[in-house]
């Protein structure tokens, strides 16, 4: 219930978000099943044509929220065109969101690689196997190529070079937080000129 949920005042949240974030994100793999790091991810294209996906956020720090996916895929493609994006996590368990909005850049190939090898080997065929967002022919076609990809690389498998991640760089973070009466919490930090954060109470 959401009179049951603790206030989310400003003067008992981190300064910094990615902070605030980092407790939140704890409290969410408590309780959340099955994947507290499942997240909707909003791209556009250079014209403005919205498109959401859900994807796994797989790190974060101090520099921005990690993804990885097909760099062909539509998300790759509009990516490559408008480097802006939102992330939204909702918690409904703990009746919370964050809403993340920012510029995007790829990772690094190493570090590309470094969470490529940690993949289990099927999720590493189907990188291969999959032409991600295009048309296939059916069920069949994908199965075809999976088999493909398995019969070539019988043993270590490279990462493919349109696969890998993406690096969301925060510019604002929203916490929001179910009340009673519909009377929510939402804290915004927003990235001044001068790096810091700031932050404004917005209207529930």
């Amino acid at each position: 219930m959401a009179e049951n949920r603790p206030a989310l005042n400003e003067a008992n949240v981190e300064h910094d978000p990615i902070a605030q974030f980092a407790q939140w994100y704890d409290d969410a793999r408590a309780v959340e099943r099955p994947l507290p790091h499942a997240v909707a991810l909003a791209t556009a294209t250079s014209g403005g044509r919205p498109s959401l996906r859900m994807v796994l956020l797989k790190d974060f720090d101090a520099h921005g929220f990690v993804f990885f996916t097909n760099y062909r895929s539509r998300k790759g493609r509009e990516l490559a065109k408008n480097a802006r994006a939102s992330l939204l996590f909702y918690w409904g368990s703990l009746e919370r969101q964050v809403r993340i909005e920012g510029r995007v850049a790829k990772v690094s190939r190493r570090e590309s690689d470094d969470y490529f090898r940690t993949r289990p080997r099927g999720s590493q065929l189907s990188a291969w196997a999959s032409p991600q967002s295009e048309v296939l022919a059916g069920r069949a076609d994908i199965e075809r190529r999976f088999a493909a990809a398995a019969e070539k690389y019988s043993d270590d498998i490279p990462r493919p070079p349109q696969w890998g991640g993406y690096r969301l760089i925060p510019e604002a973070i929203e916490f929001w937080q179910g009340r009673e009466d519909r009377l929510h919490d939402r804290l915004c930090y927003r990235r001044a000129r001068d790096g810091r954060w700031r932050i404004e109470r917005l209207a529930p």
